[in-house]
């Protein structure tokens, strides 16, 4: 007879309890990007026509394991999300901001106008 799974946890050390319980957590913020779009109930025909490319494009991002970074960002804003990236260390983490939107990093007044200018041209291009 099967006995329920709540009552072999229950046996368990009060450690080993905790040690799944955050394992379970991280399972539940860890997800490749196929996952993700399934788990927010989109389609790679939603995402692809967000884009303006094609659903074997989608297709073909979510099964590579090396993507580029302007990618994976596009993907990511398409399915309503920020990129961001994090260096973790064993005593902190540190947002790697090189990556940021143009907007968010001071500029020289000089310069402005011609980054701004580029920053819209951008934004046409990924809507």
């Amino acid at each position: 007879m099967s006995k329920p799974f709540r009552n072999l946890i229950e046996k368990m050390p009060a450690e080993r309890r905790q040690r799944i319980t955050q394992k379970a957590k991280n399972l539940k913020t860890q997800m490749a990007i196929g996952e993700l779009r399934r788990a927010l109930e989109l389609t790679q025909e939603q995402v692809a026509g967000s884009l303006n490319v094609k659903q074997a494009a989608i297709s073909k991002i979510e099964h590579q394991s090396d993507i580029y970074i302007g990618t994976l960002r596009k993907v990511l804003t398409a399915m309503g999300a920020e990129l961001r990236i994090v260096a973790h260390f064993p005593d902190t983490d540190v947002e790697i901001d090189q990556f940021a939107d143009l907007q968010k990093t001071p500029l020289l007044d000089v310069k402005h106008e011609m980054v701004s200018d580029q920053v819209n041209r951008l934004k046409r291009l990924s809507k």
